[in-house]
């Protein structure tokens, strides 16, 4: 099992996301379940990103949304970074 944390940013704007996107949340909630139980489940479309996110990782909540994470695989810790749309996030 993998803990999942978030950056004070992220908080900010999940809350902003949500606002707008109430309808998400369930399926953003079992996103995250199945992130901290196994963030390369195929049904999460892990990959890494490249050029100013390199380094980074994203997971989709579904075709249209999606979650930045930065993986600390050594600690079992994931960070939430980012959330949005595949535009807003890349």
């Amino acid at each position: 099992m993998y803990e999942i944390r978030s950056t004070e940013s992220y908080e900010k704007r999940a809350s902003k996301f949500f606002k707008k996107h109430k309808e998400i949340y369930p399926q953003y909630k079992k996103t995250i379940a199945l992130l901290a139980m196994d963030p390369y489940h195929p049904s999460l479309r892990p990959h890494k990103l490249q050029g100013r996110l390199q380094g980074f990782s994203s997971v989709s909540i579904n075709m249209k949304y999606r979650i930045v994470v930065d993986f600390v695989v050594i600690d079992d810790v994931i960070i939430l970074v980012d959330i949005g749309s595949h535009d807003d996030v890349y």
